[in-house]
């Protein structure tokens, strides 16, 4: 059940998101109220942790909402029912968005389904190609989702309805049925109670006791003489949902002997905050690991890979003249197999019974490593190289290394967000930060100033893959990053400004106007658009080429080399 302090934190959480953008690119109608101010940035917050959108400038581009367009912008249009539209070409999933933001707290009104059907407008003349009336950015995105629904790729089709009420809409509703039977769309209503588990605030040390048979533990000491131990443990899958639970009390009941007891617990999510997932709503994996829990428990610890954890402390002693062992764990994280976890407790929740005939059968190997000894970085070692097997992309795999990590508390005394996950608005609820710039981006950054604008679209994935070590270690000094965040920042703000020129913003122009700034470090960045500009209109391409194609061609980028240095000589 969400509380009053619940949406008091997202309020909170959301007047940062709003503060940010007004800075990165300020709104024509500049909201005065903190309500109105959260509302808009409940969008981006919302975008973010759901579609791990973390750029602000790319999070707008995927709000079609008229009243925050009007605000951002001074003008909007009808965007027939839809707020956002992001189209995941990853995972092939269009996800559709109708926002709701409550300015008041009310202990009794849920989502109401009027704000579900109003949607359905839009899925309609997508569905029928019936673009008629629909203008814009609206019209481009419906576009865009025809395309993909036309092609012979499979694509999931899902509408997200999120406010920030106490209760969601029951999933199972009628009127949801008939939009999920008509336009194959499956609704997700997420409300405050779902939220309040994505706001990343540092929990509080979490503990747990555990009792093992001398058979299902194993010790480990890196060294003879090392004073502390981890362990390798056969634990049951009951025993994980006991452990992970958000009652202290029980996490610390080893001895529970009425399984039914914990058919109710919930997961306490401030066991994930360092793990390199984040917050994951869905997973194409989570079906995996409730068939296999559900059809051959027995057989779930050959299935699975298992979960890690570390701890500052690991107290053992020996019981029951030495077949058993307690272990207390103090102050301790799940840094790989949060989807396990994750995933066994939304299968115990399915039924009261779930908890006695499957998750009591079934075991997980769970590795425990004692950190007291440990430095910092070498945590994040173990989060990157035990991810590392795992199905997890380049870039959510580098947020662990001690480069980024580096980079984030450098920035901090800049007063810059150097966001390396998901809901990151800084270490501090009071400072006033200049600037957030996700981890992906700056990435794309430093590799257009150090000669690839080219490629900075295309591939980032590769930046944080092949090219990580040109990219972050050899050809960069820590020290110029506030510098390269400024400049970067001041590229938007004139681009934004000189919209009314008819210059039109585009991510990749961003990367080449950083490019032509190290060539011609005297211009100003007026002039630096300016030129860019005219080198679009005289590069030879044909008339169809569009011009993001035209910047992706390394023949686009020699041009420009070209170019300016007819102009040095």
């Amino acid at each position: 059940m969400a509380l009053i302090n619940d949406f008091k934190i997202l309020q909170n959480k959301c007047v940062k998101y709003y503060e940010l953008l007004n800075k990165e690119i300020p709104l024509v109608n500049p909201q005065e109220s903190t309500s109105a101010k959260a509302r808009l940035g409940f969008y981006l917050f919302m975008i973010e942790n759901i579609c791990n959108v973390k750029d602000i400038t790319e999070q707008v581009e995927l709000i079609t909402d008229l009243e925050f367009n009007r605000c951002l912008y001074g003008t909007g249009v009808d965007d027939w029912g839809v707020d956002a539209v992001h189209i995941d070409y990853e995972e092939n999933n269009i996800n559709l968005f109708n926002f709701k933001y409550r300015e008041k707290f009310s202990a009794t009104k849920g989502q109401g389904i009027n704000e579900t059907i109003l949607s359905a407008k839009f899925v309609n003349s997508i569905i029928h190609e019936h673009l008629n009336g629909l203008v814009g950015k609206v019209k481009a995105k419906a576009t865009e989702v025809i395309k993909c629904l036309n092609s012979d790729q499979v694509w999931g089709f899902k509408l997200y309805v999120v406010s920030n009420e106490v209760e969601s809409v029951s999933a199972v509703h009628d009127h949801l049925g008939i939009l999920r039977d008509s336009y194959g769309l499956e609704v997700i209503p997420i409300a405050l109670p779902y939220i309040a588990q994505m706001m990343s605030i540092r929990p509080s040390p979490i503990n747990a006791k555990l009792v093992l048979d001398v058979d299902a533990l194993m010790s480990y000491e890196e060294h003879q003489l090392a004073s502390s131990k981890s362990y390798i443990a056969r634990l049951r899958s009951s025993e994980i949902v006991r452990v992970t639970c958000n009652n202290p009390a029980i996490r610390d009941k080893y001895d529970i002997e009425d399984l039914s007891s914990l058919s109710d617990v919930k997961l306490d999510f401030g066991v994930l905050f360092d793990n390199v997932r984040g917050f994951v709503l869905r997973s194409k994996y989570n079906s995996n690991i409730t068939t296999s829990l559900k059809e051959e428990p027995s057989k779930f610890f050959m299935y699975n890979n298992g979960i890690t954890i570390v701890a500052k402390s690991i107290k053992s002693r020996s019981i029951n003249g030495g077949k058993k062992f307690i272990l207390e764990l103090c102050d301790f994280q799940i840094l790989n197999g949060g989807q396990t976890v994750r995933t066994i407790h939304n299968f115990n929740s399915d039924d009261s019974s779930v908890i006695s005939d499957y998750l009591s059968k079934s075991e997980v190997l769970v590795r425990i490593f004692n950190t007291s000894s440990d430095e910092k970085n070498s945590v994040n070692k173990i989060a990157e190289y035990t991810n590392s097997q795992n199905a997890i992309s380049n870039i959510d795999l580098k947020s662990l290394s001690s480069e980024q990590i580096a980079l984030e508390q450098y920035l901090e005394d800049f007063d810059i967000i150097y966001s390396r996950k998901m809901g990151d608005i800084g270490h501090s609820e009071t400072k006033e930060y200049k600037h957030k710039i996700a981890m992906d981006k700056f990435g794309q950054v430093l590799f257009s100033i150090q000669g690839f604008p080219d490629k900075a679209s295309n591939e980032k994935q590769h930046i944080f893959g092949k090219y990580y070590l040109q990219v972050f270690v050899e050809n960069f000094d820590i020290s110029s990053s506030p510098e390269i965040i400024d400049r970067y920042y001041s590229i938007l703000r004139e681009y934004s400004l000189m919209k009314e020129e008819g210059v039109q913003p585009l991510e990749l122009k961003y990367y080449y106007a950083l490019y032509i700034g190290t060539k011609q470090v005297t211009w100003s960045i007026g002039n630096i658009i300016r030129f860019l500009e005219e080198i679009l209109i005289k590069y030879d391409a044909p008339s169809e080429m569009s011009i993001p194609r035209r910047m992706i061609q390394l023949k686009f980028k020699n041009f420009i080399d070209d170019e300016l240095t007819k102009m040095d000589t």
